[in-house]
């Protein structure tokens, strides 16, 4: 069978076997970005970084590329095979990774990073756009929350997997040891996963449709109100999520007293349990009140940020490791409920030809605020106020991010009050 043959129903065990793979690529998209948070302290020491420094290659250095490449790539991605473009993504980020464990410096470092951001670039925007023909509209918010477990699970198999070979092997074998795996899996990739007919499964789509120019694919996604808001609301909200994600661990080790083995036998499993429920209930709920009102995409993490806040900060504020990890798996889950809805969102609103290219937009706006600015800005803060608030300056930095939840808040209300205006 040739790509474009793919019936319109493939079944439901095929197309769930569909989606096992690609959270399995999404799984190690995720370990191979957040293993160097997990690591942070050990390579702090190591390469003699600061917060600053360790902010830029946590996020700024490798959300710039994935954000500036990320565009053009899922272009290209609804123009050709989806399937061919993971697959050279997913090996071209595992190489990048090796590379990472060979680094002795800052710049060296950061330039691994960039390979990792580039490849990661063609991974998840053309994901979504083909879960997108595999799964209805009205299953999307579902799919959309499973595919997106590779989130908390990277978390959890990053803490377990980085805090036990660094403690064994050291912090670069750690690296090294997801090249092959993540090699492997883009070899199997095109083998197993058939690329679907584009809109097969959405009502008044033509097979053929002629190419959109990537101008007009931008302009017409920032033309659009209730696309803007959505992807404002949800990377304002991401803000927080990646930002704790980010510095909970140096957090729990530098100022709590945490080890890196009670990180990668306590905090990792219950925050990616938690974000697991967070991501999958949002995209469960927002499928099960979406299809009679829209206005719940944007309202559920509207209303989890406001629940999430007052836990936020009972854990920043808690005196010892145990009761901040206790407080946080809560909010943690919380400030990722915005991920399934948004997504769903925009698979929804945009042409299934142009659905790559949206997603990366999305992407972009998000990874650009939330990863690029989020962990940066907590590291800039943390290194400012180190002269006067020493080891407790981190402390400090993670109360900066409060203005983020009301601004996250704010933008989710005007995007469900957009979404209500366009029947």
């Amino acid at each position: 069978m040739n790509g474009n043959d793919t019936p319109r129903d493939p079944g439901s065990a095929y197309k769930y076997l569909v989606l096992t793979v690609l959270l399995i690529v999404y799984l190690f998209n995720y370990l191979d970005r957040q293993l160097v948070s997990i690591l942070a302290e050990p390579i702090k020491r190591d390469l003699g970084l600061t917060d600053t420094q360790l902010g830029l290659v946590t996020g700024f250095v490798f959300a710039l590329f994935y954000t500036t490449f990320g565009v053009p790539v899922a272009w290209l991605a609804d123009r050709k095979r989806r399937t061919t473009i993971v697959a050279v993504a997913c090996g071209l980020w595992s190489g990048f990774t090796a590379v990472c464990g060979l680094a002795t410096n800052f710049i060296q470092l950061a330039l691994a990073r960039v390979g990792v951001g580039i490849g990661e670039a063609g991974g998840v925007p053309p994901s979504y756009s083909i879960l997108s023909d595999y799964f209805p509209p009205k299953q999307r918010g579902l799919a959309m929350g499973l595919y997106s477990l590779g989130i908390p699970l990277g978390t959890f198999a990053g803490g377990l997997y980085g805090t036990w070979a660094a403690q064994h092997y050291g912090w670069r074998v750690a690296f090294f040891g997801l090249a092959i795996p993540g090699v492997l899996i883009a070899i199997l990739l095109p083998l197993l996963v058939r690329e679907p007919k584009r809109g097969g499964l959405d009502a008044g789509t033509t097979e053929h449709v002629a190419p959109v120019k990537l101008g007009t694919v931008i302009g017409d996604f920032v033309k659009s109100a209730s696309l803007v808001l959505v992807a404002l609301g949800c990377s304002l909200s991401a803000v927080v999520g990646y930002s704790l994600m980010s510095w909970s661990p140096a957090f729990l080790m530098r100022v709590q007293g945490a080890t890196l083995a009670d990180i990668g036998s306590l905090y990792s499993p219950l925050i990616g349990i938690s974000v697991a429920i967070g991501i999958v209930g949002s995209g469960y709920i927002c499928d099960k009140l979406g299809s009679s009102n829209p206005r719940a995409y944007p309202l559920v993490p509207a209303v989890a940020f406001v629940l999430a806040f007052p836990l936020y900060l009972m854990a920043v504020s808690a005196k010892d490791w145990h009761t901040s990890v206790m407080l946080l798996a809560i909010p943690q889950g919380l400030t990722f409920m915005y991920l399934a809805p948004a997504v769903a969102v925009i698979q929804n609103l945009v042409p299934p030809e142009r659905r790559s290219t949206a997603s990366a937009m999305l992407l972009f706006v998000l990874n650009l605020l939330a990863v690029g600015c989020g962990p940066l800005y907590v590291g800039a803060v943390s290194d400012w106020a180190l002269a006067e608030y020493g080891n407790e300056s981190l402390r400090i930095a993670l109360y900066a991010l409060i203005p983020f939840f009301v601004l996250g808040i704010g933008c989710n209300l005007a995007a469900a009050r957009s979404l209500s205006r366009r029947k």
